[in-house]
């Protein structure tokens, strides 16, 4: 187990310098993430009771375009370096590129949430700096570059990788973008968790189930 986890954090530790070099996917996915919170800002401000019941979709329609940016790029870099090859004939088990991979694209994503939140906060006016709502960005964050991640490996063979990818996770992570939102937007009315908890459990249950069957599934989807 021990050596199981150090060979993750080298993975991870290699994207991390690599992105620390060219910061290509990081400055992408910042960059279109506040143009889109930019845009909706100006697209909602004459209507507040628009802005009032959609911010929650705008956020994490933000987070998930943004998203989805580093995740085409996780393993397309890999692939178009010849790095991925290399990461294959590594005595390790095939699972561990994929943790290396999901907790590597989480970061990013993480680092990313955490600029736009607080520019989403001064421009919409809403106090995203609770514990509930946080614990609701890192479990929607999960599910989504859990999945993002194997649908990655899967199409980064593909020439069209960068469109397929996008029609094949949406429809895969809409359940988890529909929960983030509604309980998201439950914090920010300020409703009692009662009312929206289940949210959270669809999060919780969407996330472990995911991860599991992509624990079980990478090294077919690597072979093929």
């Amino acid at each position: 187990m021990k050596n199981y986890l150090r060979a993750v954090g080298a993975v991870i530790w290699k994207d991390f310098r690599s992105e620390w070099r060219s910061r290509e996917s990081l400055s992408a996915m910042l960059v279109f993430a506040l143009l889109v919170i930019l845009i909706f800002n100006f697209a909602l401000e004459l209507d507040i009771e628009a802005r009032t019941s959609l911010s929650a979709g705008v956020l994490w329609t933000t987070f998930i375009f943004a998203g989805t940016i580093g995740l085409n790029r996780s393993l397309a870099v890999e692939k178009d370096r010849g790095c991925l090859d290399g990461l294959l004939l590594a005595p390790v088990d095939r699972t561990v590129i994929y943790f290396g991979k999901a907790v590597g694209n989480l970061l990013f994503m993480l680092v990313v949430e955490a600029i736009v939140l607080p520019v989403f906060t001064f421009l919409y006016g809403f106090n995203v700096f609770q514990p509930g709502f946080l614990v609701v960005v890192l479990l929607g964050s999960v599910g989504y570059t859990a999945v993002g991640t194997l649908l990655a490996t899967m199409v980064v063979q593909a020439r069209t990788r960068d469109i397929l990818l996008p029609i094949l996770l949406f429809p895969l992570t809409l359940p988890v973008v529909i929960a983030a939102v509604k309980a998201s937007q439950g914090f920010f009315q300020g409703l009692p968790l009662e009312e929206f908890s289940v949210w959270l459990n669809i999060l919780v249950g969407y996330d472990l189930i995911f991860i599991a069957v992509a624990f079980m599934v990478f090294d077919y989807v690597l072979e093929d």
